[in-house]
């Protein structure tokens, strides 16, 4: 009886450790590409303001200030940034010095396709066309004001302080 039982016992440690851990974090690449109306409007914005950057192959465009060095975020990464957010127009609807989000899965697509392109202490500018950001709806503040217009092109300066 004790032989069975020393034989379960190491058959359910060996078989536990083979599983592999859950680290709570689902997020996946949804593989969104913006269409191509979105990805000329932007890349005619670019080129009316004169500036060259690269083309993803899901429609936005970048460019690296500084690749940084170390770890390079993922969806599930817990991220510190300092970041600027604004219009075409150059209106400036957002801005934050060293804020962390705790993954990178939970914010606009642009930022989970474009922030992997650099690694920690990196920069980068991002134009991001409205299917890769907040698309057909309006962004509101606290008092019902549109910070952010449906289908608006949005610009970001950010600084990928930590990734964890």
């Amino acid at each position: 009886m004790r032989v069975v039982l020393v034989c379960l016992v190491a058959v359910s440690l060996l078989s536990s450790s083979c599983l592999k851990k859950d680290n709570g974090c689902s997020y996946k690449d949804d593989g969104v590409v913006a269409p191509v109306p979105e990805q000329q409007a932007l890349k005619a914005y670019l080129d009316t303001a004169g500036i060259t950057a690269s083309l993803d192959k899901s429609g936005f465009y970048y460019q690296v200030i500084h690749t940084g060095s170390g770890a390079v975020p993922g969806l599930c990464s817990q991220i510190e940034v300092t970041y600027k957010g604004q219009l075409t127009s150059g209106k400036i609807f957002d801005q934050q010095f060293s804020t962390v989000f705790s993954s990178l899965g939970s914010l606009i697509d642009g930022w989970k396709k474009g922030l992997p392109l650099i690694e920690k202490s990196g920069e980068i500018k991002l134009y991001i066309p409205p299917s890769l950001g907040y698309g057909m709806k309006n962004v509101t503040d606290n008092y019902g004001n549109v910070v952010i217009p449906s289908n608006s092109i949005l610009i970001f300066d950010i600084s990928l302080i930590n990734v964890q």
